[in-house]
């Protein structure tokens, strides 16, 4: 037997624990609101009958103050149901909300870090932030709506008949109608359409990253948004989307707000027919006022209840981007750990894919490390030498081969022990807007404020530290205080010292640095690597002449190895690079060097 497909809403709900009674509780509220709404209409019709009634000798009117009163209480009693309603749902919604962060970030914490590389750091954002928030907002104000919208026609559907049955079905056909037009571009097709404006979203959501990120080459180079060319796409398929998507939808929208208007012009037409033979009978005169005063309450509903549709697929399909992150499982942990022997590491033919790229990353790829020695990884851009790096921190597994650390694979040693071990300095290292001793603390929580200054003395932060108006206590980020990229990198570096991990991975660490910070981050690299096994990617070929030995990289395979003097004695691609590199160095403006 097929198994039900569990609603939206009621998995949103499953992340309400205690607070789920306060949303039924917000249903009940709604629905009642929702009844008591349209008691002052009915009232509003008395005094309109009565005064009709007694045509002109108003002291004949008896009822017209108990009528006006009601109608007020009724106002009064409906804005306080809702509005008990709507603190329910928000109550809800908030601790729903929360819930549901927790439980996402929660679950990304136990991801590899390579999940959010290939996922991007954008679009993984966006889901944690856009799926919580579309929630809340479904929760706490489009629910307690939708219940409106769904108890209201029911009720109406009663009013009309119970007046005058040929006035109400005037009314009522021209609804149907409406509601068809209102379906032509909110029904099942919309939301393949919501998943694809999302998806649009999330593409330009990943590409501003990146570009936000690259603005400094922007810059150097007097570039624009058109040199980033995948953002650039990005904008212009969501703009053609959203024009194809509107067009598509005007004719329907154009026919539906004509249609549900018209319900006046019916009732004129059918109030002149049913009066054309006679002299105008004043029951029907009466009916006809009721539905002339109920009719803007059909129009208002049926505009909710397009928007109330189109949240419900927001709400869906913000779900299952959620549940697809859920679904992502963490690197499983071995049953039997086992522990390092010493600080070596190698690779034996390995071999690893991205997710969605046939070709491989790495190939075959085998490289070794002595305990306390300095291995380089060089090689053109997209020669496998991050990739290369993350497997060693298994950022994520190979689809082949073994990487290890102390004779020991890495998917045998314990995660707590792992992340001790090796410490990773990126290229982009990116501080959290906390004090500089908070930053610092992430590698070692219980150090002592002794142990962090004693870090950045040898990573070469004092002199940052002593500008700061609280020195290390300094949260960053808040009253214009800002770290250049540079700095940033030597404090990422004073983390890793305070580590102690004996295998330390440097990822191009000295990219965004300018000359003066290259200097004091070269030496803070001295002490990083004092006592520790090294593996240091390199784009700049002078920061690797000192390597115990250099690996050089292409399409996922070693080309070469040896020292720095015994590939220059090859005809290889390094010592290509090398004079490329060189030359480059010894260019200046104006001539040769």
């Amino acid at each position: 037997m097929k198994q039900k497909k569990e609603s939206a809403l009621a998995k949103a709900l499953s992340y309400a624990g205690a607070y789920k009674g306060l949303t039924y509780l917000s249903f009940f509220l709604s629905a009642l609101s929702a009844i008591t709404g349209l008691m002052p209409f009915v009232y509003l019709w008395r005094i309109l009958r009565e005064v009709i009634e007694v045509n002109g000798h108003y002291e004949k009117a008896q009822s017209i103050v108990h009528n006006g009163w009601m109608a007020v209480w009724f106002s009064l009693i409906t804005m306080l149901v809702y509005f008990v309603a709507l603190m329910c749902a928000h109550m809800a919604a908030f601790r729903t909300a929360a819930n549901m962060k927790k439980t996402i970030l929660s679950h990304i914490a136990r991801l590899p870090v390579g999940f959010s590389d290939e996922m991007g750091s954008g679009k993984l954002r966006r889901v944690v932030l856009e799926t919580t928030a579309s929630t809340e907002t479904f929760l706490a104000h489009n629910l307690p709506d939708m219940v409106q919208a769904l108890v209201t026609p029911v009720c109406m559907v009663v009013m009309l008949f119970l007046y005058d049955w040929r006035f109400g079905f005037a009314v009522l056909m021209t609804t149907i109608i409406a509601f068809f037009c209102m379906m032509q571009m909110a029904g099942p097709a919309m939301a393949e359409d919501m998943k694809q404006y999302q998806n649009s979203l999330e593409n330009m959501s990943n590409e501003a990253v990146e570009y936000v990120r690259g603005i400094p080459v922007v810059k150097t180079f007097g570039q624009t948004v058109f040199s980033f060319h995948r953002f650039k796409k990005s904008i212009d398929d969501y703009s053609k989307f959203c024009i194809r998507y509107t067009r598509r939808c005007r004719p329907h929208m154009i026919a539906f707000t004509v249609i549900i208007n018209s319900s006046f012009a019916c009732l004129i037409a059918l109030v002149l027919f049913l009066t054309k033979s006679s002299a105008a009978s004043q029951d029907i005169l009466v009916n006809f006022l009721f539905y002339v005063i109920f009719v803007p309450v059909i129009v208002t509903t049926m505009n909710r209840v397009i928007f109330l549709s189109v949240n419900t697929m927001l709400l869906d399909d913000a779900i299952t981007r959620m549940e697809d992150v859920l679904n992502i499982s963490p690197l499983p942990e071995t049953n039997s750990p086992r522990h390092p022997k010493d600080a070596s590491v190698r690779l034996q033919n390995v071999t690893y894919h991205y997710t969605g790229n046939e070709k491989a990353a790495v190939c075959n790829l085998s490289l070794y490390a002595d305990e306390g020695s300095i291995i380089a990884l060089v090689g053109p851009s997209g020669s496998g030498k991050t990739t290369a790096a993350a497997l060693i921190s298994r950022f994520f597994d190979a689809d082949e081969g073994e990487v290890s650390i102390g004779g020991v694979d890495v998917r045998d040693i314990p995660k707590e022990e792992r992340m001790n071990t090796v410490s990773y300095v990126f290229q982009d290292s990116r501080l959290l807007k906390r004090s500089i001793a908070e930053n610092l603390k992430i590698a070692k929580p219980d150090a002592t404020e002794q142990e962090i200054l004693e870090a950045l003395k040898k990573a070469q932060c004092e002199d940052i530290i002593g500008r700061l108006p609280e020195g290390i206590h300094t949260v960053l980020g808040s009253r214009g205080t800002y770290l250049s990229g540079g700095e940033q990198q030597r404090i990422a570096i004073a983390r890793a010292i305070l580590k102690k991990a004996p295998v330390v991975v440097l990822d191009e660490a000295t990219a965004f640095a300018d000359p003066e910070n290259e200097m004091l981050v070269q030496r803070a690299f001295q002490e990083l690597t004092k006592h520790a096994t090294v593996i240091m990617i390199a784009h700049r070929l002078s920061t690797v002449q000192g390597a115990d030995r250099i690996y050089v990289l292409n399409h996922g395979s070693v080309e070469e190895e040896g020292s720095h003097e015994e590939l220059l004695n090859k005809k290889g691609l390094y010592r290509s690079m090398w004079q490329e590199y060189t030359q480059a160095v010894s260019w200046k403006v104006g001539g040769e060097a």
